[in-house]
């Protein structure tokens, strides 16, 4: 596996056609939920990706403080596949990305609430009440990086 870290601006274009085709085949096909995936946000963030044999596998974005939220966070989470471990992989790299470019305190997330053990034992917790975003029931959740207790230390 390959774990690649890259600013919008140095993203080949076979790359963001990589990123932009795992979110749609996940995030609107297999979970059959049109909504705008192209945001304006991309352009802001450092794009986690982790490939296998030259195939897009997982995904993260990272963005800093007062783009997507007033806290630097992480967002279009995803794995092609289950069970692998991938998620969490992602997740973990996103996180040590966060601290490297941005010190946070707090790193936010806006999670599907169906995720919320998977994101508990990344170190995240609940920050927020239920909301819909596209149909789908979120939470907030935060990890806070010099919170050892919280079982991460990224």
């Amino acid at each position: 596996m390959q774990i690649t870290v890259k600013p919008y601006d140095k993203l080949t274009l076979e790359e963001l056609y990589a990123i932009i085709s795992l979110r749609l085949e996940v995030f609107v096909v297999e979970q059959t939920c049109p909504y705008q995936d192209l945001d304006g946000l991309d352009q802001v963030s450092h794009h986690v990706c982790v490939w296998e044999d030259g195939v897009l596998v997982a995904y993260a974005r990272v963005m800093g403080e007062h783009t997507k939220f007033r806290d630097v966070s992480i967002g279009r989470i995803i794995s092609k596949y289950r069970g692998r471990g991938l998620g969490a992989l992602v997740v973990t790299e996103a996180q040590k990305v966060a601290v490297a470019l941005y010190h946070p305190d707090v790193v936010r997330i806006g999670a599907q609430k169906y995720a919320k053990g998977f994101y508990e034992k990344c170190g995240f917790h609940q920050d927020s009440g239920d909301y819909l975003e596209d149909g789908i029931p979120h939470i907030e959740m935060i990890w806070r990086p010099n919170d050892t207790a919280q079982g991460k230390d990224a």
